[in-house]
């Protein structure tokens, strides 16, 4: 691809997401609701469960437990991706974009532009409550790389989230993805240690992608963790990276290849 062509497909893809943008500021209960429901589970964990689960190094609840609510957060995005997806193919909006004098390629950015947006804001707002129940970085720079990962790991489920929608094409199929999302973060180190698990099942959990990102978090913002002998366990933040590239290259070439089968 040229410098022109590039130009002509970024160009295209923000036309596309500032769409999705508009459509939110019309519509600012769907952006409200999405910054509030992680805010409330948050708050749920903390103040219902906190008291029954054992820290590790002894630690104060919250600065355990908001890593791992804001890689859930993350992974939640996901069906949120696919339901917009899903929508527009649904209603032929795809189609028509199809059809449009513009890049092929600026469905599929302008949409990765939009909902990584959106996830920055979901994600400033459960950080502002985060600090608002007492959780605190050690260390500024940490913090920003610890978000770094976390909105690395979005980026890559955008794409998951956008081949499945356009392969459903059918809003309705995104229950059963909805349905998963709890199974793959709770089957993480979120919220339970793997070595607890059952040996299979623990050694599932630790090469869980959400796994690292969490542990790789927790030690960016110096929060405690559950540590881990295995050698994915030891190199957290190395596979913080490498598992999202890998989801995105795996994607990004599944979503392009099947927008440009739509028809078929």
């Amino acid at each position: 691809m040229n410098a022109i062509s590039l130009r002509w497909a970024l160009m295209d893809g923000w036309s596309v997401a500032r769409r999705d943008l508009i459509h939110w500021a019309n519509q600012p209960m769907t952006v409200v609701f999405g910054v509030v429901f992680p805010v409330v589970i948050t708050l749920a964990f903390g103040y219902l469960f906190g008291g029954a689960v054992k820290v590790p190094e002894g630690a104060d609840y919250f600065a355990f437990l908001m890593p791992g609510m804001y890689g859930m957060t993350m992974l939640f995005g996901l069906s949120a991706t696919m339901i917009a997806v899903a929508t527009d193919a649904s209603k032929g909006v795809t189609d028509r974009f199809r059809s449009m004098p513009m890049a092929p390629s600026a469905v599929l950015i302008g949409r990765a532009v939009a909902d990584l947006l959106n996830s920055v804001l979901v994600l400033a707002g459960l950080l502002a409550c985060g600090l608002a129940v007492g959780w605190r970085p050690a260390t500024f720079s940490g913090a920003l790389g610890a978000v770094g990962l976390l909105l690395l790991l979005r980026f890559s489920l955008l794409w998951a989230g956008m081949y499945l929608g356009l392969l459903t094409r059918d809003p309705g199929a995104v229950v059963a993805v909805q349905t998963l999302e709890f199974p793959i973060g709770f089957l993480s180190n979120a919220f339970v240690a793997p070595d607890t698990m059952p040996g299979w099942l623990g050694a599932v959990a630790e090469w869980n992608p959400l796994s690292s990102t969490v542990a790789a978090a927790r030690q960016l913002f110096g929060n405690p963790g559950w540590g881990g002998d295995s050698w994915v366990a030891q190199h957290a933040v190395l596979m913080a990276v490498v598992w999202p590239l890998v989801i995105t290259a795996l994607f990004f070439a599944l979503s392009v290849r099947r927008y440009q089968r739509l028809d078929r």
